[in-house]
């Protein structure tokens, strides 16, 4: 089901001050021996295997199963019982370990997390593990530092592994007889503009009507929508894609039906027959979800319907980890949380008229999307070198992108398209 990855090399040094927490395996002796009384008891039930130095092997796995190589045990231990997972994904980070198949590998550990830390420890989950930093919390300045550590890093960037049409969230494949997606990276483009299509149809976008998106992207959804004769504005905070979206509709002759706005949901304005929001709500923070909400609802025309496309998590895991820091939080996605779909549900009836009236689950296509834009961005290792980026943030993107196929190809976390109205 996963493929071969292309693996970066370790770093041949790092930046302690772009990665102070890479450069250094901090962590108390006693913390990374207990690390390693657990890892080593948590392994030894898994599909998989862990390599040491010595060429000694742990693990369930067999020959087809995937290889965890520990180069450095001792840093490794050391920095997952100083943080945990936020440390197993700084290990990769700084070379302390490596796998040929980096998604299998985790696809195996997002499969059994209920089983690596014994019940007992998790109860004391809440007193051991970090909050996520006050800083972080998506108010408005927050929230556009939030973007910008991500969005803003490069458009050639994200134009290294994304498709032409620059879009960032699950494609939709066509589906094979056995009702898995038929996916394959030739065919991504068409993948993204029949998600896009479904997501129009789901908020009856048509001729004359106003269209509202909350969140950008690159333009794609907006440039589609138009192109059925809607009138549109889209908003965004980050500026590296307010610039290239307004460039793209120029290019497309559509400045008069498009207007691409640096603002907040916070401050939207004005009437909308049709709203789109493509993976949105998940920066939004658990916090501001009714105000998100009670926003679309009160821009919304009578009659009108919302289009919600959302990363999601079952409800439970959502309730035992809302308030965790993680390495997502601390690299990638900071201030975040996925909803699940009974937490939305929930927002919705406290927070606004709105019902959902219709969803369509599609993790199997996001896992496909996933491996694509990871293959693509590992064939590109010398582009992202010559935008900057360094070996650190290679493999820090590597484990990103693996982490998230992983999630999806596990079902620990899945992808909804709603349909929003008021019933």
């Amino acid at each position: 089901m996963t493929s071969i990855s292309t693996q970066h090399a370790a770093p041949a040094s790092t930046d302690a001050a772009r990665w102070p927490d890479v450069a250094s395996a901090a962590g108390r002796p006693m913390r990374a021996r207990i690390a390693r009384l657990l890892f080593t008891a948590g392994v030894a039930k898994l599909p998989l295997r862990v390599r040491f130095p010595d060429g000694r092997l742990t693990g369930a796995g067999t020959t087809d199963d995937p290889v965890m190589i520990l180069h450095r045990p001792k840093e490794f231990f050391r920095r997952v019982g100083a943080s945990g997972l936020i440390g197993f994904g700084e290990s990769y980070m700084a070379g302390d370990w490596d796998c040929a198949d980096l998604t299998a590998l985790l696809t195996v550990f997002a499969a059994n997390v209920g089983d690596l830390v014994p019940p007992w420890q998790q109860r004391l989950r809440q007193l051991a593990v970090r909050k996520q930093p006050p800083d972080d919390a998506q108010t408005r300045e927050g929230a556009r530092r939030n973007i910008g550590r991500h969005y803003d890093l490069s458009n050639e960037l994200f134009a290294l592994f994304l498709d032409e049409t620059m879009t960032y969230s699950s494609a939709v494949f066509p589906t094979a007889a056995d009702g898995t997606p038929a996916a394959s990276a030739p065919l991504l483009a068409e993948a993204q503009y029949r998600k896009i299509d479904l997501m129009l149809d789901r908020a009856g976008v048509g001729p004359g009507c106003r269209v509202l998106e909350v969140g950008t992207g690159w333009g794609e959804l907006a440039l589609r929508a138009a192109a059925r004769g809607a009138n549109v504005v889209t908003i965004t905070i980050s500026r590296e894609q307010q610039a290239l979206a307004v460039r793209r509709v120029a290019e497309a002759g559509l400045t008069g039906q498009i207007k691409v706005e640096l603002r907040d949901y916070r401050d939207i304005d004005g009437e909308y027959d049709a709203i789109c929001s493509v993976e949105m709500i998940e920066a939004v923070g658990e916090r501001y979800w009714g105000a998100y909400f009670a926003a679309l609802d009160q821009h919304l025309a009578p009659g009108g319907r919302i289009g919600l496309q959302t990363i999601t998590m079952a409800h439970d895991r959502m309730l035992a980890t809302r308030r965790t820091y993680t390495w997502i939080h601390k690299y990638i996605f900071p201030g975040g949380l996925l909803p699940s779909v009974t937490a939305i549900e929930n927002s919705l009836a406290s927070s606004t008229r709105l019902h959902i009236t219709a969803r369509d689950d599609f993790g199997a296509h996001y896992a496909e999307t996933l491996k694509i834009w990871r293959e693509r961005f590992c064939a590109n290792a010398g582009e992202v070198a010559r935008l900057g980026f360094d070996e650190v943030f290679s493999r820090m993107w590597t484990f990103y992108l693996s982490y998230s196929e992983a999630g999806f190809r596990s079902g620990y976390i899945g992808v909804s398209q709603l349909t929003l109205a008021r019933v």
